[in-house]
């Protein structure tokens, strides 16, 4: 196929360019019109006379002849010149004060004058002056005309395509600036080879794909993914947003997705990226206005460009969504979207990619590992990560450092992932020792129950909304999850809850283990439900209700289990939680000194670490206390509510339900 470079089109180039020079010698004009009335009525100054002076003139009997004109205007000629200044005047001008004339005129006669009187033509300024007002109107008009119309038989601007065309001067993106995505580079890599030398492909029979999803969770590096297929295509690059084509008037979107390709069809071979398509791609159907929905409209022309009548030879749609789910199934079918791309969350090794690319720009200091920080951010996405050496950074600044260290890495990955330290929140000594003995309760279940992730931290320092926070994190990465290891998690959700009992009594338990609670059933049920890890349902998968979707919304319930299996779920759920709970109270109560010791050491220091952790697991004394500098209060953020555990894995794929 041969290359086409991509020009704006010549038509709107000469009207633009017609428009300018017009207007400019419009202007040009009217500018000398009114110079040459100054200087005209400056000339005409010096013979003006006043109407008094005009009268003596004509009881003198100096007037040789006198012309009546248009708008009280005489214009005359003395018999007798008549000094002003240096110059003698013989011509004359003046003004009448009314238009009643007759006794001037007798009194002209009358002093031997010869009178006269003419039609003023019309001359070039009154022409201007009467036109310029429909001038300005119909010039005011075509412009509006030439604005708002889309071009061809296309209403208004609001059809016209919002896409932006990157521009080989843009600052670029590369594959050298992603990492953690190598499946996905691969795939968009072998797209961009197809766009440079599509021969190499055809000769077998092979065609351009006509579309590529980009498919994955949030803060993923889909749409720098694109970025980066803009930096190495080396051909045009359209980009716009789904929200962009759906506007309040009607057929505007669909207007817009046609102007989109048409302008990608007078660029080929190029890429059309969208960013979120879900937002035009849902499921046809779901709106009130059924097939004459706008938004249904715009998914129809979109359709009917990507594969219809006509093809779209060398145009190349790249989309991304985190919600492939609501797309449309006449979207996704080849000979559209050929090709879907899972962009997920990266593993230690692109993790640590991805550090190494936005640690870049900073100073690192020597005692820097990003090995180690990648191992300890399971499930992290890449803006995760990226917010990560972000918040390093400004905390070596803000304690006045010259490098990025260590310490400032791993507190940023804890203000990132347990919250920020609300150390101006003031505890009672009793609210201290319930949150002390609370999340000492998670760390023995952390630390006995086999199977579990390695406790890294225990604090009763408040983060974000939460009193005080038990983490683990997995010493590799997990995508699936055992059933030994879900009641183990179970066990050590309800560890809180049961210290707080065994401690203070049963009326003294208080709201922090709401938010484990809560977890705990999550997983349960959908052990019961989903997994297949109860004997009594056995391995049915059991939807409790399913929900009616309208416009991606729950509107209603529609019951699909009898009654009788309900009950047999509830009874089952509280089974396994009531199991996990007393597997809670006996490892507790084997190892209460353990628990006496963690909860002593948090009312202590605040915060233990995984090597103190392990120290007080082994009995040996820890060191003694150095004298540090308290860190400032910083913002609050929203965080898991008081007492919660932490989980290891947060939105990765496979994490733990619940």
């Amino acid at each position: 196929m041969p290359d086409k470079e991509p020009t704006p089109p010549d038509s709107e180039n000469r009207w633009s360019r017609f428009s300018k020079t017009g207007a400019f010698w419009m202007l040009m004009l009217m500018v000398l019109f009114l110079l040459m009335q100054v200087m005209r009525g400056a000339g005409d100054r010096v013979n003006e006379f006043t109407y008094s002076e005009f009268l003596d003139e004509v009881d003198a009997g100096n007037i040789n002849e006198v012309t009546f004109k248009g708008n009280r205007r005489l214009e005359g000629e003395l018999k007798s010149p008549v000094a002003r200044g240096e110059a003698e005047i013989v011509e004359f001008w003046v003004v009448t004060p009314g238009s009643d004339t007759e006794k001037l005129e007798e009194r002209l006669i009358d002093s031997g004058a010869l009178v006269s009187a003419e039609v003023p033509e019309a001359g070039f300024g009154v022409i201007l002056m009467n036109f310029l007002p429909w001038i300005l109107i119909i010039a005011v008009w075509i412009w509006l005309f030439r604005t708002m119309q889309g071009g061809g038989n296309r209403a208004f601007q609001f059809g016209r395509s919002k896409a932006k065309l990157i521009s080989p001067d843009t600052p670029k993106v590369t594959f050298a600036d992603v990492a953690g995505a190598d499946e996905a580079k691969q795939e968009l890599e072998e797209i961009i080879e197809f766009l440079k030398d599509p021969g190499r492909f055809s000769r077998l029979g092979g065609r351009l794909p006509k579309g590529v999803l980009l498919v994955g969770p949030p803060g993923t590096g889909k749409t720098l993914l694109a970025r980066a297929v803009a930096g190495e295509a080396g051909r045009p690059f359209f980009q716009m947003s789904g929200s962009d084509f759906v506007e309040m008037f009607v057929g505007v979107g669909a207007s817009r997705v046609r102007d989109l390709f048409e302008q990608g069809k007078a660029h080929a071979p190029c890429i059309i990226f969208v960013d979120e398509i879900d937002a035009v791609g849902r499921h046809r159907g779901a709106g009130l206005g059924g097939g004459h929905d706008e938004r249904e409209q715009t998914l129809n022309a979109l359709l009917v460009e990507m594969d219809g009548f006509e093809s779209n030879e060398g145009v190349i749609l790249l989309a991304a969504t985190n919600r492939p789910d609501v797309l449309d199934p006449a979207l996704l079918r080849p000979g559209r979207f050929d090709r879907q791309v899972v962009v997920d969350a990266p593993d230690v090794r692109g993790r640590e990619g991805i550090l190494r690319v936005h640690a870049k720009k900073l100073p690192l200091a020597d005692d820097v590992e990003l090995g180690v920080i990648a191992r300890g951010t399971p499930g992290m996405s890449g803006a995760d990560l990226e917010n990560i050496c972000n918040e390093a950074a400004l905390l070596a600044a803000r304690n006045g450092a010259d490098l990025v260290a260590m310490d400032h890495f791993e507190r940023a990955r804890d203000k990132i992932m347990l919250g920020t330290e609300r150390r101006s929140l003031v505890l009672t000594e009793r609210e201290r020792k319930l949150t002390a003995y609370h999340e000492a309760g998670h760390a023995v279940l952390g630390l006995k129950i086999p199977g579990l992730d390695p406790v890294h931290k225990v604090t009763i320092v408040p983060r974000g909304r939460a009193l005080g926070i038990t983490a683990s994190l997995p010493e590799e990465d997990r995508h699936s999850y055992t059933k030994e290891w879900l009641e183990g998690q179970l066990a050590m959700l309800y560890g809180g809850r049961v210290a707080e009992e065994m401690i203070f009594g049963l009326g003294a338990v208080t709201t922090g283990a709401g938010n484990d609670i809560e977890r705990a059933t999550q997983i349960a049920r959908r052990m019961v439900t989903q997994f297949g890890m109860s004997d009594v349902i056995g391995l049915m998968a059991v939807g409790d209700s399913e929900h009616e979707v309208f416009l991606g919304r729950e509107i209603g319930q529609r019951r699909t289990v009898s009654g009788h299996t309900a009950r047999l779920v509830d009874e089952e759920v509280k089974n396994i939680v009531d199991d996990a709970h007393q597997r809670a109270r006996t490892v507790l109560e084997e190892h209460k000194d353990l628990l006496e010791s963690i909860a002593q050491a948090l009312l202590d220091r605040e915060t233990l670490d995984r090597v103190e952790i392990e120290m007080l697991e082994a009995g040996t004394p820890l060191p003694p206390l150095l004298s540090a500098e308290v860190l400032p209060a910083l913002p609050v953020e929203a965080e898991p509510a008081p007492g919660a555990v932490v989980e290891a894995e947060p939105g990765a794929a496979g994490a733990p339900p619940g």
